[in-house]
């Protein structure tokens, strides 16, 4: 959702969304409460939302580090190919590596941008050799290894 279309949103609406994003659990009764409204009202708002695409779902936030995967490393990727077809081909293959977080198309001196979580070096260095390097076209990649994380955000901690 870009700031034009958060824009657009009544101040109820914008509500409803900052609430659950801080407590996807809340209660119906609970989010009418803290956004000032009776629940009905509520619950076809937040029904509104959800049909509209703009609530995706609801999920169990789980910290990475307690499960012993503290180790992220940032990983430019270049490409051979950049071609609409390579680009579809790699967006796939890269859809199935579990310890890919995150995936960006960047514009500038390499194709790709990957956040990767594993428990360790070790465990780095086999997903690096083992996937990444050989997902379809890549040329060659770099990475950097982030030594503390100061901001993470969860989706919707933005609203």
């Amino acid at each position: 959702m870009s700031q034009n279309d958060f824009a657009r949103l009544d101040r109820f609406d914008q509500a409803i969304l900052r609430v659950l994003a801080g407590d996807g659990r809340i209660s119906v009764t609970d989010l009418a409460r803290a956004i000032g409204l009776s629940k009905s009202p509520t619950q076809a708002r937040l029904r509104r939302l959800e049909r509209a695409g703009v609530i995706t779902g609801y999920r169990a936030l789980i910290d990475p580090i307690r499960l012993g995967f503290d180790h992220v490393s940032f990983v430019e990727v270049r490409l051979r190919d950049t071609r609409e077809a390579a680009l579809a081909a790699f967006n796939a293959a890269v859809a199935k590596i579990p310890e890919i977080e995150q995936a960006h198309l960047i514009a500038g001196n390499f194709d790709y941008l990957l956040k990767v979580r594993t428990q360790d070096m070790a465990a780095y260095r086999r997903v690096l050799a083992e996937q990444i390097s050989t997902l379809p076209h890549v040329a060659g990649t770099s990475t950097y290894v982030a030594m503390q994380a100061i901001k993470e955000t969860a989706p919707g901690d933005a609203i």
